[in-house]
Protein backbone atom coordinates (compact mmCIF):
# COMPACT_ATOMS: atom_id res chain seq x y z
CA UNK A 1 0.00 0.00 0.00
CA UNK A 2 1.44 3.46 -1.30
CA UNK A 3 2.34 5.82 1.73
CA UNK A 4 0.62 8.75 2.43
CA UNK A 5 2.95 12.03 1.90
CA UNK A 6 3.15 15.48 3.84
CA UNK A 7 4.36 17.45 1.00
CA UNK A 8 7.38 19.80 1.31
CA UNK A 9 6.74 23.65 2.02
CA UNK A 10 4.07 21.95 4.72
CA UNK A 11 4.41 24.91 7.67
CA UNK A 12 4.94 23.64 10.94
CA UNK A 13 4.42 26.10 13.52
CA UNK A 14 6.02 24.68 17.01
CA UNK A 15 5.99 26.46 20.18
CA UNK A 16 8.26 26.59 23.36
CA UNK A 17 6.65 25.60 26.54
CA UNK A 18 9.48 26.70 28.86
CA UNK A 19 12.22 29.49 28.53
CA UNK A 20 15.86 28.24 27.60
CA UNK A 21 19.00 29.61 27.94
CA UNK A 22 20.21 31.23 24.86
CA UNK A 23 23.17 29.20 23.78
CA UNK A 24 24.39 27.38 20.97
CA UNK A 25 23.76 23.62 20.85
CA UNK A 26 21.02 23.93 23.52
CA UNK A 27 18.24 21.17 22.86
CA UNK A 28 15.24 22.50 22.17
CA UNK A 29 11.99 20.57 22.61
CA UNK A 30 8.76 22.51 21.18
CA UNK A 31 5.05 21.22 20.60
CA UNK A 32 3.21 21.73 17.30
CA UNK A 33 0.77 24.50 17.52
CA UNK A 34 -2.10 22.87 14.97
CA UNK A 35 -2.33 19.68 13.27
CA UNK A 36 -0.95 18.86 10.03
CA UNK A 37 -3.58 16.94 7.40
CA UNK A 38 -3.05 15.96 4.02
CA UNK A 39 -6.37 15.14 1.66
CA UNK A 40 -8.34 15.59 4.66
CA UNK A 41 -6.84 13.01 6.92
CA UNK A 42 -5.32 13.76 9.91
CA UNK A 43 -1.21 13.21 9.51
CA UNK A 44 0.21 14.94 12.89
CA UNK A 45 -2.04 16.38 15.69
CA UNK A 46 -2.05 19.45 17.56
CA UNK A 47 1.00 19.40 20.73
CA UNK A 48 3.31 16.87 18.94
CA UNK A 49 6.54 17.27 19.71
CA UNK A 50 9.07 18.95 17.52
CA UNK A 51 12.60 18.28 18.42
CA UNK A 52 15.72 20.64 16.99
CA UNK A 53 18.73 22.62 19.01
CA UNK A 54 19.99 26.09 18.58
CA UNK A 55 22.94 26.06 16.06
CA UNK A 56 23.62 29.90 16.11
CA UNK A 57 22.97 33.23 17.51
CA UNK A 58 22.84 36.04 15.69
CA UNK A 59 23.34 39.28 16.88
CA UNK A 60 20.20 41.49 17.22
CA UNK A 61 21.11 45.58 16.36
CA UNK A 62 18.37 47.15 16.63
CA UNK A 63 17.90 45.86 20.09
CA UNK A 64 21.41 46.92 21.05
CA UNK A 65 21.25 50.24 19.54
CA UNK A 66 18.18 50.98 22.51
CA UNK A 67 19.37 49.24 25.24
CA UNK A 68 23.01 51.08 24.60
CA UNK A 69 21.14 54.57 24.76
CA UNK A 70 19.70 53.48 28.30
CA UNK A 71 23.58 51.96 29.52
CA UNK A 72 22.43 48.15 29.03
CA UNK A 73 25.17 46.72 27.97
CA UNK A 74 23.93 42.83 27.28
CA UNK A 75 25.15 41.64 23.82
CA UNK A 76 21.47 40.80 22.65
CA UNK A 77 21.20 38.15 20.25
CA UNK A 78 18.77 36.26 18.08
CA UNK A 79 18.62 32.17 18.12
CA UNK A 80 18.24 30.07 14.74
CA UNK A 81 17.05 26.95 15.29
CA UNK A 82 16.79 23.78 13.22
CA UNK A 83 14.02 21.36 13.84
CA UNK A 84 15.01 18.03 13.22
CA UNK A 85 12.44 15.64 14.12
CA UNK A 86 8.78 14.97 15.33
CA UNK A 87 8.01 12.30 18.57
CA UNK A 88 4.33 11.18 17.52
CA UNK A 89 1.69 10.25 20.08
CA UNK A 90 2.21 6.68 19.63
CA UNK A 91 6.21 7.03 20.12
CA UNK A 92 6.78 6.81 16.21
CA UNK A 93 9.73 9.14 15.97
CA UNK A 94 9.50 10.98 12.52
CA UNK A 95 13.05 12.71 11.10
CA UNK A 96 12.24 16.31 9.48
CA UNK A 97 13.65 17.99 7.29
CA UNK A 98 13.49 21.92 7.71
CA UNK A 99 14.94 25.63 6.62
CA UNK A 100 16.36 27.13 9.93
CA UNK A 101 14.25 29.03 12.03
CA UNK A 102 15.11 32.03 13.34
CA UNK A 103 13.22 35.81 14.59
CA UNK A 104 11.03 32.97 17.12
CA UNK A 105 8.71 35.18 19.26
CA UNK A 106 5.90 34.72 21.50
CA UNK A 107 2.80 34.73 20.03
CA UNK A 108 -0.86 35.03 20.82
CA UNK A 109 -4.29 35.28 18.63
CA UNK A 110 -5.46 38.88 17.72
CA UNK A 111 -9.33 38.54 17.12
CA UNK A 112 -12.06 40.65 16.29
CA UNK A 113 -14.72 41.95 18.83
CA UNK A 114 -17.97 42.13 18.97
CA UNK A 115 -18.94 45.97 17.02
CA UNK A 116 -18.57 48.53 19.53
CA UNK A 117 -21.62 50.62 20.20
CA UNK A 118 -22.29 54.61 21.52
CA UNK A 119 -20.32 57.75 20.54
CA UNK A 120 -16.67 58.79 20.05
CA UNK A 121 -16.23 59.56 23.62
CA UNK A 122 -17.23 56.25 25.01
CA UNK A 123 -15.72 54.29 22.68
CA UNK A 124 -12.18 56.42 23.45
CA UNK A 125 -12.71 55.25 27.03
CA UNK A 126 -12.93 51.74 26.33
CA UNK A 127 -9.71 51.97 24.30
CA UNK A 128 -8.46 53.68 27.68
CA UNK A 129 -9.98 51.28 29.86
CA UNK A 130 -8.78 48.31 28.12
CA UNK A 131 -5.06 49.33 28.14
CA UNK A 132 -5.47 49.85 31.77
CA UNK A 133 -6.64 46.22 32.16
CA UNK A 134 -3.76 45.35 30.08
CA UNK A 135 -0.93 46.93 32.42
CA UNK A 136 -2.78 45.60 35.16
CA UNK A 137 -2.80 42.44 33.67
CA UNK A 138 1.01 42.56 33.39
CA UNK A 139 1.07 42.63 37.02
CA UNK A 140 -1.40 40.35 38.36
CA UNK A 141 -1.36 37.92 35.24
CA UNK A 142 0.08 34.28 35.56
CA UNK A 143 3.97 34.27 35.66
CA UNK A 144 3.98 37.40 36.72
CA UNK A 145 7.10 36.47 39.60
CA UNK A 146 8.96 35.67 36.37
CA UNK A 147 7.87 38.95 34.91
CA UNK A 148 9.18 41.19 37.64
CA UNK A 149 12.63 38.52 38.04
CA UNK A 150 12.86 39.56 34.28
CA UNK A 151 12.20 43.21 34.94
CA UNK A 152 14.93 43.63 37.94
CA UNK A 153 17.48 42.06 35.20
CA UNK A 154 16.76 44.61 33.14
CA UNK A 155 18.13 47.45 35.45
CA UNK A 156 21.31 45.87 35.49
CA UNK A 157 23.76 47.18 32.69
CA UNK A 158 24.77 43.54 31.64
CA UNK A 159 22.32 40.58 32.35
CA UNK A 160 21.83 36.96 31.05
CA UNK A 161 19.40 36.23 27.94
CA UNK A 162 17.29 33.54 27.16
CA UNK A 163 14.73 32.41 24.60
CA UNK A 164 11.42 33.31 26.38
CA UNK A 165 8.41 31.36 27.37
CA UNK A 166 6.22 30.52 24.45
CA UNK A 167 8.54 31.83 21.60
CA UNK A 168 6.68 30.57 18.57
CA UNK A 169 8.46 29.44 15.15
CA UNK A 170 7.07 28.77 12.21
CA UNK A 171 9.03 26.78 9.35
CA UNK A 172 8.13 24.92 6.15
CA UNK A 173 9.30 20.83 5.78
CA UNK A 174 12.09 20.97 2.69
CA UNK A 175 11.63 17.43 1.90
CA UNK A 176 8.13 14.94 2.16
CA UNK A 177 7.48 13.35 5.17
CA UNK A 178 6.43 9.88 4.73
CA UNK A 179 3.48 8.04 7.03
CA UNK A 180 2.26 4.51 6.55
CA UNK A 181 -1.60 4.42 5.92
CA UNK A 182 -2.00 1.57 8.70
CA UNK A 183 -3.45 3.07 11.42
CA UNK A 184 -4.48 6.46 9.96
CA UNK A 185 -8.42 5.55 10.51
CA UNK A 186 -8.54 8.76 11.76
CA UNK A 187 -11.99 10.27 11.33
CA UNK A 188 -12.47 13.80 11.75
CA UNK A 189 -14.85 15.88 14.56
CA UNK A 190 -17.77 17.46 12.79
CA UNK A 191 -16.61 20.94 13.13
CA UNK A 192 -20.07 22.78 12.21
CA UNK A 193 -23.45 21.67 12.72
CA UNK A 194 -26.09 21.12 9.95
CA UNK A 195 -27.93 24.81 10.66
CA UNK A 196 -24.84 27.28 11.21
CA UNK A 197 -24.90 29.38 7.95
CA UNK A 198 -21.29 29.87 8.30
CA UNK A 199 -17.69 28.22 7.81
CA UNK A 200 -14.56 29.33 9.91
CA UNK A 201 -11.48 28.88 8.24
CA UNK A 202 -7.87 28.25 9.67
CA UNK A 203 -5.51 29.18 7.00
CA UNK A 204 -2.07 29.92 6.32
CA UNK A 205 -1.32 33.33 4.28
CA UNK A 206 1.18 32.43 1.26
CA UNK A 207 1.67 36.33 0.60
CA UNK A 208 3.62 38.16 3.04
CA UNK A 209 1.19 41.95 3.59
CA UNK A 210 2.90 44.91 5.21
CA UNK A 211 1.09 48.23 6.46
CA UNK A 212 4.91 49.42 4.75
CA UNK A 213 5.55 47.63 1.53
CA UNK A 214 1.81 46.51 0.66
CA UNK A 215 -0.71 48.86 -1.55
CA UNK A 216 -4.41 49.21 -1.88
CA UNK A 217 -5.28 46.58 -4.49
CA UNK A 218 -2.58 43.47 -4.07
CA UNK A 219 -3.42 40.31 -4.63
CA UNK A 220 -2.97 38.09 -1.59
CA UNK A 221 -3.34 34.04 -0.92
CA UNK A 222 -4.30 31.96 1.58
CA UNK A 223 -4.59 27.59 1.51
CA UNK A 224 -6.60 26.15 4.42
CA UNK A 225 -4.96 24.11 6.54
CA UNK A 226 -7.55 22.25 8.04
CA UNK A 227 -11.09 21.03 6.65
CA UNK A 228 -14.44 21.40 7.55
CA UNK A 229 -16.66 18.36 7.69
CA UNK A 230 -20.28 18.70 8.56
CA UNK A 231 -22.42 16.48 10.74
CA UNK A 232 -23.02 13.85 8.44
CA UNK A 233 -19.40 13.59 7.50
CA UNK A 234 -19.07 15.04 4.34
CA UNK A 235 -16.27 17.91 3.46
CA UNK A 236 -17.80 21.28 3.40
CA UNK A 237 -14.59 22.81 2.73
CA UNK A 238 -11.26 20.54 2.07
CA UNK A 239 -7.91 20.81 3.43
CA UNK A 240 -6.17 23.01 0.63
CA UNK A 241 -8.73 25.19 -0.99
CA UNK A 242 -6.97 28.34 -1.99
CA UNK A 243 -8.50 31.62 -1.29
CA UNK A 244 -7.56 34.88 -3.08
CA UNK A 245 -8.30 37.95 -1.95
CA UNK A 246 -6.84 41.84 -2.24
CA UNK A 247 -5.58 44.41 0.15
CA UNK A 248 -8.16 47.15 0.32
CA UNK A 249 -6.26 49.60 2.78
CA UNK A 250 -2.11 49.76 3.54
CA UNK A 251 -1.18 52.92 5.22
CA UNK A 252 2.47 52.86 6.28
CA UNK A 253 3.42 54.29 9.89
CA UNK A 254 4.34 57.70 10.60
CA UNK A 255 6.76 59.88 12.75
CA UNK A 256 4.67 61.56 16.00
CA UNK A 257 4.18 58.13 16.75
CA UNK A 258 1.07 57.40 14.02
CA UNK A 259 0.99 53.40 13.60
CA UNK A 260 0.83 51.88 10.37
CA UNK A 261 -3.03 49.89 9.48
CA UNK A 262 -3.67 46.86 7.30
CA UNK A 263 -7.07 45.73 6.00
CA UNK A 264 -7.71 43.17 3.68
CA UNK A 265 -9.68 40.21 2.89
CA UNK A 266 -11.14 37.51 0.75
CA UNK A 267 -12.96 36.92 -2.20
CA UNK A 268 -12.88 33.85 -3.93
CA UNK A 269 -12.13 30.29 -2.83
CA UNK A 270 -11.28 27.54 -5.09
CA UNK A 271 -11.35 23.66 -3.95
CA UNK A 272 -8.94 21.38 -5.28
CA UNK A 273 -9.62 20.29 -8.90
CA UNK A 274 -12.93 22.68 -9.28
CA UNK A 275 -13.18 26.22 -10.11
CA UNK A 276 -12.89 29.48 -7.82
CA UNK A 277 -16.52 30.55 -6.32
CA UNK A 278 -16.74 34.05 -4.87
CA UNK A 279 -17.72 34.21 -1.57
CA UNK A 280 -18.12 37.25 1.25
CA UNK A 281 -15.32 36.91 3.98
CA UNK A 282 -14.53 38.75 7.23
CA UNK A 283 -11.07 38.17 9.11
CA UNK A 284 -12.13 37.06 12.74
CA UNK A 285 -8.30 36.01 14.03
CA UNK A 286 -4.76 35.70 13.72
CA UNK A 287 -1.42 35.23 14.84
CA UNK A 288 0.60 37.94 15.81
CA UNK A 289 3.95 38.53 17.46
CA UNK A 290 3.64 39.43 21.07
CA UNK A 291 6.19 42.41 20.55
CA UNK A 292 3.79 44.24 17.70
CA UNK A 293 0.93 44.65 20.55
CA UNK A 294 -1.83 44.57 17.53
CA UNK A 295 -5.12 44.95 17.69
CA UNK A 296 -8.08 44.43 15.27
CA UNK A 297 -11.29 45.74 15.49
CA UNK A 298 -14.95 44.34 14.58
CA UNK A 299 -14.38 45.48 10.90
CA UNK A 300 -11.14 42.96 10.81
CA UNK A 301 -8.74 46.71 10.53
CA UNK A 302 -5.29 45.84 12.01
CA UNK A 303 -3.54 47.97 13.86
CA UNK A 304 -1.23 48.70 17.13
CA UNK A 305 -2.96 48.61 19.68
CA UNK A 306 -4.08 51.99 21.71
CA UNK A 307 -1.15 52.95 24.10
CA UNK A 308 -0.87 56.18 26.76
CA UNK A 309 1.62 57.38 25.10
CA UNK A 310 1.13 60.66 27.71
CA UNK A 311 1.53 59.04 30.93
CA UNK A 312 5.07 57.52 31.31
CA UNK A 313 6.58 60.62 29.69
CA UNK A 314 5.13 62.89 32.13
CA UNK A 315 5.65 61.02 35.47
CA UNK A 316 9.62 59.93 34.52
CA UNK A 317 9.85 64.25 33.82
CA UNK A 318 8.08 64.91 37.35
CA UNK A 319 10.40 62.60 39.05
CA UNK A 320 13.22 64.15 36.86
CA UNK A 321 12.75 67.69 38.49
CA UNK A 322 12.12 66.53 41.94
CA UNK A 323 15.94 66.97 42.76
CA UNK A 324 16.06 70.66 41.93
CA UNK A 325 13.10 71.27 44.22
CA UNK A 326 13.55 74.48 46.74
CA UNK A 327 13.84 71.86 50.02
CA UNK A 328 16.54 70.17 48.85
CA UNK A 329 17.83 69.59 52.13
CA UNK A 330 14.52 67.47 52.81
CA UNK A 331 15.55 63.57 51.43
CA UNK A 332 17.86 64.46 49.40
CA UNK A 333 19.08 61.02 48.31
CA UNK A 334 15.71 59.86 47.89
CA UNK A 335 14.87 62.63 45.22
CA UNK A 336 18.19 61.59 43.51
CA UNK A 337 17.37 57.75 43.25
CA UNK A 338 13.78 58.58 41.74
CA UNK A 339 15.12 61.18 39.25
CA UNK A 340 18.23 59.31 38.06
CA UNK A 341 16.62 55.38 38.17
CA UNK A 342 14.95 55.87 34.68
CA UNK A 343 18.26 54.80 33.84
CA UNK A 344 18.70 51.55 35.59
CA UNK A 345 21.07 50.97 37.94
CA UNK A 346 24.42 52.80 36.52
CA UNK A 347 22.15 56.01 36.16
CA UNK A 348 20.79 55.09 40.04
CA UNK A 349 24.31 54.76 40.91
CA UNK A 350 25.53 57.96 39.09
CA UNK A 351 22.44 60.01 40.05
CA UNK A 352 23.06 59.26 44.55
CA UNK A 353 26.93 58.91 44.42
CA UNK A 354 27.87 62.38 42.82
CA UNK A 355 25.26 64.23 45.87
CA UNK A 356 24.62 67.13 43.14
CA UNK A 357 21.14 67.75 42.01
CA UNK A 358 21.67 69.15 38.29
CA UNK A 359 23.50 65.59 38.26
CA UNK A 360 20.60 63.29 39.15
CA UNK A 361 18.31 66.22 37.10
CA UNK A 362 20.07 65.59 34.03
CA UNK A 363 20.27 61.95 34.18
CA UNK A 364 16.30 61.97 34.74
CA UNK A 365 15.47 64.73 31.88
CA UNK A 366 17.72 62.35 29.68
CA UNK A 367 15.68 59.60 30.66
CA UNK A 368 12.63 61.03 29.60
CA UNK A 369 13.77 63.01 26.28
CA UNK A 370 13.99 59.19 25.51
CA UNK A 371 10.81 58.16 26.48
CA UNK A 372 9.22 61.11 24.91
CA UNK A 373 11.02 60.35 21.27
CA UNK A 374 10.26 56.70 21.18
CA UNK A 375 6.44 57.19 22.63
CA UNK A 376 5.79 60.11 20.88
CA UNK A 377 8.25 61.45 18.60
CA UNK A 378 9.45 58.35 16.26
CA UNK A 379 7.66 56.48 13.99
CA UNK A 380 4.95 54.40 14.59
CA UNK A 381 4.72 50.82 14.62
CA UNK A 382 4.09 49.01 11.24
CA UNK A 383 1.24 46.41 10.23
CA UNK A 384 3.05 43.05 9.22
CA UNK A 385 1.61 39.35 8.31
CA UNK A 386 4.74 37.22 7.21
CA UNK A 387 4.07 33.99 5.14
CA UNK A 388 2.82 31.33 6.81
CA UNK A 389 1.15 33.26 9.55
CA UNK A 390 -2.44 31.65 10.90
CA UNK A 391 -5.24 33.45 9.96
CA UNK A 392 -8.97 32.44 11.21
CA UNK A 393 -11.49 33.49 8.37
CA UNK A 394 -15.24 33.42 8.37
CA UNK A 395 -17.64 32.65 5.42
CA UNK A 396 -21.19 31.92 4.86
CA UNK A 397 -21.46 28.28 3.59
CA UNK A 398 -22.54 28.04 0.18
CA UNK A 399 -23.51 24.20 -0.29
CA UNK A 400 -25.70 22.01 1.66
CA UNK A 401 -23.59 18.74 0.32
CA UNK A 402 -20.21 19.97 -0.63
CA UNK A 403 -17.27 17.72 -2.39
CA UNK A 404 -20.31 15.59 -3.85
CA UNK A 405 -20.88 14.28 -0.18
CA UNK A 406 -17.90 12.65 0.04
CA UNK A 407 -17.31 11.24 3.70
CA UNK A 408 -13.76 11.52 5.08
CA UNK A 409 -11.62 8.24 5.75
CA UNK A 410 -8.51 7.54 5.87
CA UNK A 411 -9.05 4.11 3.74
CA UNK A 412 -11.02 5.76 0.74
Amino acid sequence: MNPIMVPSGTPLPVNLPDALPMKVGEPVRGSLMYPVYVDNILMVPAKTVVTGSVVALTPDHSRRIHARLRFDFTPYRIPVVRFDGLLMPDGMAVPLKMGLATNGTPVYRVVAPPPRTGGLISRQLAVLKQAALDRIHVVTGPDKGDRLKQFLYSQLPYHPQRIAKDTSWTVETTQPLKFRREGLDRRLVPTRSQDTKEWTLEAYLTTPISSNSSKAGDSIRAVVAEPVIDQDGTVAVPQGAVMTGTVSEARPARRLGRAGSLVFSFNKIAFPGEDAMSVQTSLKGADVGRDQQLAMDSEGQVKPKAQDKLIVPLILLSLAARPLDEDRGRNMFGKDAVASNSLGVIGFLIGTAAQRPNIAAAIGYYGAALSIYERILARGKEVAFGRDTRVEIETIARRSTPMNGRTVDAKH
